[in-house]
């Protein structure tokens, strides 16, 4: 009985001693062993690996490409405004070795070097660059990362920053200069538009100038289009050319009886300036002769002392004042 028990405690010995020395490593693990404490030279593939028992320790290190989520860090730009970035690393272990024996904790120092490395790249760049030019930001940052984590047996592979958070006084800022800017160029695209189409104005003039017959060609074109709308009111321009033709061609029919029918006006308007250059008579300007005649008490032949005399051979009477002698 006591043999018995002996054996199953060597049996379950030896099955712990082996359990414990028979270790699996992944196919994107890679296992470091220290024996004693002493790092072995060989580093442990993907498989099933013998370690000895209580001697041997073995740290298995990922090699897949891992995501850092480097927090928003406030920071000061070059041109004195504060911003809040916030960025995202890349990074692989590519030297497992390095990784446990040069550091204590790679994903918390890779870390800490992101947000110092993210501080110190904002602080030399101005807002300008770091809204416009992505790409250097975020190839420097990378450059400044890498460096003190070569050490450790990392790799950076690509650093991209996510986002950027500005005051909300530089954002209406920003907006107004954004709105400003778009203003800027409408007007001088619309300024070229204008000056093409001044060029191509005074082109076309000019032909039209040498061909006289493409403006009255052009001149039906637009009646044509502007009649196609049936709500509009048509005013049609009549060429003082045709007037002029017209007139020339009237003008050999009848020249005489226009002569003839000018004459007798002018005539008539010439005895009118006659007459109203003559004088009046008294009789006709005076206003005795508006006024009908009043009857007079005397006899038709006195005079002021009622005494009547006649001229000498004439019928006209002749009136004698008070101071006459006779």
């Amino acid at each position: 009985m006591g043999v018995l028990t002996t054996l199953l405690l060597i049996v379950l010995l030896v099955g712990l001693l082996a359990g414990s020395s028979i270790r699996m490593v992944q196919q994107y693990e890679r296992g470091i062993v220290l024996r004693f404490g002493r790092l072995l030279p060989q580093v442990r593939q993907p498989g099933l690996r013998l370690l000895i028992p209580v001697a041997d320790r073995m740290r298995k290190v990922s090699i897949q490409t891992l995501v850092l989520d480097v927090p928003s860090q406030g920071a000061i730009t070059r041109d004195n405004v504060t911003v809040g970035v916030d960025a995202v690393v890349y990074f692989r272990v590519e030297d497992p070795e390095r990784a446990v024996i040069n550091v204590q904790n790679y994903m918390h120092a890779t870390s800490q070097v992101a947000q110092t490395s993210l501080r110190s790249v904002i602080g030399r760049a101005d807002l300008d660059t770091l809204l416009s030019d992505r790409t250097r930001i975020n190839s420097e940052l990378r450059e400044v990362i890498d460096a003190p984590t070569e050490e450790w047996g990392i790799t950076i592979d690509r650093v991209e920053v996510k986002d950027i958070s500005l005051p909300e006084g530089m954002r209406r800022s920003m907006s107004r200069q954004a709105e400003a800017e778009r203003d800027r160029r409408a007007r001088v695209i619309s300024a070229e538009g204008e000056l093409q189409a001044s060029d191509k104005l005074s082109r076309a003039a000019a032909a039209m100038d040498r061909t006289p017959s493409a403006l009255q060609l052009r001149l039906l074109q637009t009646m044509n289009d502007v009649a196609a709308e049936k709500n509009s009111t048509l005013v049609m321009p009549f060429p003082v050319e045709l007037l002029r033709f017209l007139d020339r061609g009237a003008g050999g029919g009848g020249g005489a009886a226009s002569a003839t029918v000018e004459e007798p006006e002018e005539q008539e308007t010439g005895d009118e300036t006659e007459a109203s250059a003559e004088p009046l008579p008294d009789a006709v300007s005076g206003q005795d002769s508006e006024q009908p005649a009043l009857p007079s008490t005397q006899p038709r032949d006195a005079g002021p002392d009622g005494a009547v005399e006649r001229a000498p051979g004439g019928d006209g009477v002749t009136t004698g004042s008070p101071e006459d002698p006779r």
